[in-house]
């Protein structure tokens, strides 16, 4: 006859040879873990999607700085820094291309810049650089502005 070992439960003593899982135990503990693993993959599958696109955001603000510092290293009177079609503020917004100012980075994005002479004030001139995009069906859009002086 084999000596029965007792340990302390919570509150009473039990057999420790009373301690098996049963079959109802092991499930319940299975669709717990399922649940968990269930609630990190839709977490992960965002986190995703989040990452995409940041990266594509990133991307279209780097393409914009780009242009926006090739502008900063042209003399004031330059012919790239003129007001093509002379509509001002107005045209800050344009995304067309009815005076040529448009290039294409690659079929993902597409690079606009308006310039508007002596705005806000004389002797300045306001060039905003817009970056437009496709991202899962929608248009997106990034935009850089920034004011050039002539130093006089």
């Amino acid at each position: 006859m084999r000596p029965v070992t007792w340990i302390r439960a919570v509150s009473r003593w039990t057999p420790l040879g009373n301690q098996g899982l049963t079959i109802i135990e092991i499930l319940a503990a299975i669709a717990i873990l399922a649940f968990g693993l269930l609630a990190i993959a839709t977490m992960q599958a965002s986190s995703i999607k989040g990452n995409s696109q940041a990266i594509d955001t990133t991307e279209a603000m780097t393409l914009a700085q780009d242009k926006v510092e090739e502008f900063m290293r042209l003399a004031y009177d330059h012919a790239d820094l003129g007001d093509d079609d002379a509509d001002g503020t107005v045209g800050l917004n344009d995304t067309t291309t009815a005076d040529g100012s448009e290039v294409a980075v690659d079929p993902r994005y597409t690079v606009y810049w308006n310039i508007a002479e002596n705005q806000p004030v004389n002797n300045v001139k306001t060039v905003r650089v817009i970056v437009v995009w496709t991202y899962r069906g929608t248009q997106k859009t990034a935009t850089v502005e920034f004011m050039k002086a002539q130093i006089i």
